[in-house]
């Protein structure tokens, strides 16, 4: 009588069992899907690679992206990652320095940036900017585009050189909103923890 018993609840434990491990094929499943529409629609892990924005950030850090597809209003200040295959290959880091309409002159001889006629306070560059890489100044930002320069002002190509000039935005892959990992330092060689979520 048990085993009969056993007999008839044994399906039913078979089916409870096959429901249960299709939930959780369904759950991981949607989890991973979840996880790659975030990755190529909303953020992306980005490395710095080279020193063109030494201080600020570091060769081999690893930066969190938020997309262009997202976020395109960019403002003076923003670290943001483009991609110009014209003019290099791989993405690259850069600060917006003006946005369309602006005027950006640059006095190489004090190392001065203007933007408008207004003298830029840049705490984050390394050195003033004294290296000339060809763009004519005064130069007006046009629509759609924006002017960007590496904090490591005399070690960075970026928008003084007239083969990148001023960037359309939609060469903009996204903004940097948080630094996930840290590069080593250029002159000690480590890594310093300290600066993970630090994007200034």
């Amino acid at each position: 009588m048990l085993e009969n018993e056993q007999e008839k609840e044994q399906p039913a434990r078979d089916r409870q069992e096959g429901r249960d491990l299709y939930e959780w094929v369904q759950a991981l499943v949607c989890s991973v899907l979840a996880v790659v529409l975030l990755f190529t629609f909303v953020i992306r892990l980005i490395g710095v690679d080279g020193h063109s924005m030494v201080p600020t950030l570091q060769d081999g850090d690893r930066l969190l992206v938020l997309s262009s597809l997202l976020y395109d209003d960019y403002v003076y200040g923003d670290i943001v990652v483009l991609r110009k295959a014209e003019f290099l290959e791989e993405p690259i880091v850069k600060r917006v320095i003006a946005t369309e309409g602006q005027t950006v002159d640059i006095d190489f001889e004090s190392g001065s940036v203007y933007v408008d006629g207004a003298l830029l306070d840049e705490p984050y560059i390394n050195e003033l900017t004294f290296l000339q890489e060809g763009t004519e100044f005064p130069l007006t930002v046009p629509e759609g585009c924006i002017f960007v320069m590496g904090d490591n002002r005399n070690h960075s190509s970026d928008s003084r050189d007239s083969r990148l000039g001023t960037v359309d935005t939609r060469y903009v892959i996204g903004k940097a909103v948080f630094l996930a990992f840290p590069g080593a330092d250029e002159d000690s060689g480590e890594r310093d923890f300290g600066r993970i979520g630090v994007i200034a």
